[in-house]
């Protein structure tokens, strides 16, 4: 039996190489580690790195959750330096994340204008990106998670800007990069290519490991940057299961310490949950992981400021 609903046809779509794309973000705009940075400071920020060294020497997890944006920052190589020096112990990503890092290890660039190429629909149709498809497809085939995946196939291939990849830095360290994935949301969806279910069997993978590592948040840290969305509701999600298998075994998933960084000022307590007439409720970041799940034992910090500036600003607190 299949739907009553006509299907687009996807074979109908025209795919252009990405050397016609006009990108936004070219190769220099990522910063080296020596680069003059915007100036950020915050009086939080030393408890915060002593909370990251102490579970670090503990041997605690320290999860990082991301937009795609902040790897369009132009901090690769600052969080690729922390994932070395073994400073992170997961780091996950949205669907645009893994393009983002995939276009620049290939082609030394990445972003387009969407208003540039929606006029003509060629928005998202490009070539190289869609060979992501083919990898997602054999990730689920293998068995790995959708960021294990490809930060393996970036770390051994010979793309000439693959040292810029977070994805290959994690494989090549041994932590997960894990990918969490909505349908629709990321241009690799648009392609003929694209093959739902195995999308979905590699990115659910991801979850299943993100939520594993969640299970070792106990006296750890998990820090968001600038996920508005995915961030706090796959990891709301995880703590529940985490924290329903450790009731059971007589456990606490409790006393951590979570860090929201983002461009959206607080106004007033940001530990403090908003009344639903105020529209600074539904920011997800602020509820879910500033107060609600540190309610019981943890404690929360709020770093409003540029990635570009505030990532860099933790990267030396860390040296």
């Amino acid at each position: 039996m299949s739907s009553r609903y006509t299907a687009f046809d996807r074979g109908a779509l025209k795919i252009l190489p990405l050397s016609e794309r006009q990108h936004d973000l070219e190769i220099d705009n990522w910063l080296y580690l020596d680069s003059p940075t915007p100036e950020f400071e915050h009086p939080d920020m030393p408890a915060l790195t002593q909370r990251i060294r102490a579970a670090r020497l503990n041997r605690r997890a320290v999860i990082l959750i991301m937009g795609a944006h902040v790897l369009r920052a132009g901090v690769n190589r600052h969080l690729i330096d922390l994932i070395e020096r073994g400073w992170i112990s997961h780091i996950a990503f949205n669907g645009a994340g893994a393009i983002h890092d995939y276009e620049l290890a290939r082609v030394g660039a990445t972003t387009e204008s969407v208003a540039r190429y929606i006029r003509d629909g060629q928005f998202g149709l490009w070539q190289e990106t869609g060979d992501l498809n083919v990898w997602i497809q054999e990730a689920a085939k293998l068995g790995y998670g959708l960021g294990e995946h490809v930060g393996r196939r970036i770390a051994e291939s010979n793309f000439p800007h693959r040292d810029l990849s977070v994805f290959a830095a994690a494989w090549r360290k041994g932590i997960p990069a894990t990918v969490h994935a909505g349908i629709g949301y990321d241009i690799l969806h648009e392609h003929p290519n694209c093959d739902g279910a195995s999308l979905g069997a590699a990115s659910y993978r991801d979850f299943l490991i993100f939520t594993e590592s969640i299970t070792r948040l106990e006296h750890g840290l998990l820090l968001n940057f600038g996920s508005a969305i995915m961030g706090p509701e796959v990891y709301l999600k995880a703590l529940a299961m985490a924290r329903n298998v450790a009731h059971q075994r007589g456990a606490e998933i409790r006393h951590f310490t979570t860090a929201v960084f983002d461009l959206i000022p607080i106004q007033g307590d940001f530990r403090k949950e908003l009344p639903k007439t105020d529209p600074g409720y539904y920011f997800r970041p602020q509820k879910t992981i500033l107060v609600r799940t540190v309610a019981d034992g943890g404690e929360s910090f709020y770093f409003c400021g540029n990635h570009r500036a505030t990532l860099p600003a933790l990267w030396r607190m860390l040296q």
